[in-house]
């Protein structure tokens, strides 16, 4: 009985990651661009800050220079909860300053649904919304892009999520080449195959008589694989535009990375619990793969789960000489088990060369297995954690502009 187990479970997560191994080759072209359009969407631009005085600046800057009719933007910041000066900056610098206080309910998604009732009440009526983190940076275009697909259809659009600190350190670095790999090999192949992209949490899109229609009520530790559920779930496929372009910046330490990590999949679980089967179901009953797609993405946090769970248990079992083995897949195709190994390291350095990743980010590859497994422990820990909903800040105190991003990129 246990040997079946085992054995379905391991066939189970090599079709799961076969069928992510093919899509991957699906990222390796590039469309033409969509149809342009000349600037007419409105757009309020959504900043959430919670004590960030040390980055709210640059951003505000850098978001007071795009190449977009002025008098079509605005800029709120969403000062949620802040004891520093984020919203005096964010006056002196010339932007709208929300603030929130509510210690109970913290965190973004919380935030993001009381600032959209907040500006329902206000005169103006935008286009649509977008949506940074205090701490981004965005590609002078950005808004350009966001028309552009707004006109051609699009309701919900992920930009392309980058980071600003690659070369810090051998964290930001694996956070990096985690980033090139989901752009390229995760949610191009989506979209050149027709299926729903995922949010990233910030250089999000939307339509603002969607969000009015839907409400927001994504108000876990992930709002944007939750949001992305529900509007799979109505037949809304999120799109993706690779030319808009957003920096994130990333945490420094293996501390920060884990503690960030952990909240993440903390969220996941949570989220996966509440929308795979309903998910699943109606892709089966709509016979829409790209709900059965979605449904399959949020499973992946118990994909990770319970692949690392196994891996230990066959290693354990392999390492004993006098215990019998348990039955597995390696052992009974050992040639196209280490074909598939090296394939699916080898995607991530496909994902480099296809993105033109700078020379040095290669030599971080030696260490980027160790970020790898260190998923495993986080992971397993926030599977037994996952009731927690108490959302944690991640610190920015290093102040980087456009330009200087910019200028390593060329470099």
């Amino acid at each position: 009985m246990l040997d079946s187990i085992l054995l379905g479970l391991q066939i189970l997560l090599a079709v799961t990651g076969g069928y992510q191994l093919i899509l991957t080759f699906f990222g390796w072209y590039r469309r033409k661009n969509k149809v342009s359009h000349a600037p007419q969407k409105s757009f309020a631009v959504l900043i959430a800050a919670h004590n960030e005085e040390q980055v709210v600046g640059a951003l505000i800057e850098n978001l007071k220079n795009l190449d977009y009719p002025k008098e079509l933007y605005d800029v709120f910041v969403i000062c949620d909860n802040c004891t520093d000066r984020t919203a005096q900056i964010v006056r002196e610098m010339g932007a709208t300053a929300c603030e929130r206080s509510n210690p109970k309910l913290r965190g973004k998604g919380y935030a993001i649904e009381w600032m959209l009732k907040e500006l329902w009440k206000m005169p103006r009526e935008y286009d649509a919304i977008v949506m940074f983190d205090a701490d981004n940076l965005v590609n002078p275009d950005y808004l350009t892009h966001m028309n552009n697909d707004l006109c051609n259809g699009s309701r919900v659009i992920q930009a392309y999520l980058d980071t600003k600190n690659p070369h810090d350190s051998w964290i930001t670095a694996a956070y990096a080449v985690t980033y090139w790999y989901c752009n390229r090999l995760w949610q191009l192949p989506r979209t050149n195959l027709g299926l729903a992209n995922y949010l990233g949490g910030t250089g999000m899109c939307f339509d603002t008589k969607l969000i009015k229609e839907m409400g927001w009520g994504a108000t876990s530790l992930v709002e944007d694989l939750e949001f992305t559920m529900r509007c799979v779930a109505r037949g809304i496929s999120p799109t993706f535009n690779y030319e808009a372009k957003v920096y994130d910046e990333k945490p420094l330490t293996f501390k920060a990375s884990a503690r960030q990590r952990l909240r993440w999949m903390q969220g996941h679980f949570d989220v996966c619990r509440r929308y795979f089967f309903p998910l699943l179901w109606a892709g089966i009953r709509d016979r829409s793969w790209t709900k059965i797609d979605t449904a399959v993405y949020a499973l992946n946090v118990y994909i990770v789960f319970v692949s690392s769970i196994l891996t230990v248990i066959l290693w354990i079992n392999m390492s004993i000489p006098t215990v019998e083995n348990f039955p597995s897949l390696f052992q009974m195709a050992p040639a196209l088990f280490a074909a598939y190994s090296i394939l699916s390291y080898g995607q991530f350095v496909v994902a480099l060369v296809l993105e033109k990743a700078p020379l040095k980010t290669y030599k971080y590859l030696i260490t980027f297995p160790i970020y790898m497994l260190s998923w495993w422990p986080i992971t397993f820990y926030a599977f037994f954690t996952q009731n927690n909903k108490q959302w944690s800040h991640t610190e920015h105190t290093r102040v980087i502009r456009l330009e200087e991003v910019q200028s390593k990129q060329a470099g």
